[in-house]
């Protein structure tokens, strides 16, 4: 029986997206990448996506690219086709991060965190879906996204009127 990784995905555009994942430890970042795809609607042969190793701060580390960029293995930073990695060679401990890069050109992304590993299951079908909300963004047109008003949002929206007391006078 094959370990299962379990991520969530998150999006910087809509507050209510979220996702959770579980996937076959042996998987390759391409056939990830398919699976994503698919689950969020995304064209899957736009060639214009990449997966990046982050660190804890979201910074991108290593780039794994869906098309061979052909640059060979003389240069350490050279992307890495996402056919020739699996997700168990790319993320190795809880908390490990991998941004979604899929709208280039917009430096649009989701952002995967490793939130656990368990055994396979008897009986399930992987890699899977287990926990959908929101909608996705759209791929190709960031304003057809819905901004979801957050939490925060809905709890101020009674100061939305609010203009201030001119006649009160500051003096710190």
């Amino acid at each position: 029986m094959s370990m299962i990784l379990k991520f969530r995905m998150l999006s910087d555009e809509s507050d209510r997206f979220l996702r959770d994942y579980e996937v076959p430890y042996d998987m390759n970042l391409l056939d990830f990448h398919n699976f994503l795809c698919k689950d969020l609607r995304f064209d899957p042969s736009s060639g214009m996506t990449s997966f990046f190793l982050s660190n804890a701060g979201w910074d991108k580390l290593t780039e794994f690219t869906q098309i061979d960029m052909g640059m060979g293995d003389d240069d350490p930073h050279a992307p890495v086709p996402m056919a020739s990695v699996t997700l168990g060679q790319v993320v190795h401990n809880n908390r490990d991060r991998l941004i979604f890069l899929f709208d280039l050109l917009g430096e649009r992304a989701l952002f995967l965190e490793l939130t656990g590993a368990d055994k396979a299951r008897l009986g399930i079908d992987y890699p899977r879906v287990a926990m959908a909300e929101g909608a996705a963004p759209d791929q190709f047109d960031p304003d057809a996204t819905p901004r979801e008003r957050s939490i925060f949002d809905e709890a101020m929206g009674e100061f939305d009127g609010f203009e201030g007391d001119d006649s009160y006078e500051d003096e710190y």
